[in-house]
């Protein structure tokens, strides 16, 4: 149940370090890896709850779902063959206060998750958190020539509404393609 009302300024600052459930389960086609919550998420216990995120209403504009999900609904992932999880699975303000110790070692919790999970593909939301959590300085966007745990990798923007590279238009365009590419790979 999404909470009752907006948080406050205090609720946020209690979530600080909170960290939520990974909606995820054996052999998902695509596990979608954000770096982490932010408070929103942390205060809410859904992940990219923060209305201004743009995961949801890109997820529908590229067709991965047939309508736009709420956070609240994330579970509903599941039966279309997605999952969530991240990188860092504590609450932060901002990305940017993660030390880079922190994202190597989540890359290596993913890679354990991975390899139990048994994902097809995995999308990692974000290029300089998996460049760091990967020790990949010139990775880019896009499907990379390593897998993990046997899943085929791609890096894809982050949906943050902090991305100002991204226009909606264009997070959906990108991630379309991607889903299309991942489809074909799969029925290879």
């Amino acid at each position: 149940m999404p909470p009752p009302r907006k948080p406050s300024k205090s609720d946020l600052a209690a979530a600080m370090n909170k960290t939520i459930s990974d909606v995820i389960a054996p052999d998902l086609n695509i596990l979608f890896c954000g770096i982490n919550p932010g408070l929103y998420s942390g205060y809410t216990g859904f992940h990219f709850a923060r209305p201004g995120n743009r995961f949801w209403p890109t997820l529908h504009n590229a067709g991965f779902t047939p309508r736009r999900l709420a956070p609240a609904e994330e579970q509903e992932l599941l039966q279309y063959g997605y999952g969530i999880t991240n990188l860092v699975e504590r609450a932060t303000a901002s990305a940017a206060e993660l030390a880079p110790e922190e994202l190597v070692a989540g890359g290596q919790r993913l890679i354990q998750k991975i390899e139990q999970y048994c994902p097809r593909v995995l999308a990692v939301l974000g290029v300089s958190a998996y460049r760091l959590a990967f020790g990949e300085p010139r990775a880019a966007l896009g499907r990379q020539p390593e897998r993990i745990g046997g899943a085929l990798l791609w890096v894809l923007p982050n949906p943050s509404g902090l991305n100002a590279h991204y226009t909606p238009a264009t997070l959906a365009e990108v991630y379309r393609a991607f889903r299309i590419e991942a489809e074909h790979e799969r029925s290879r």
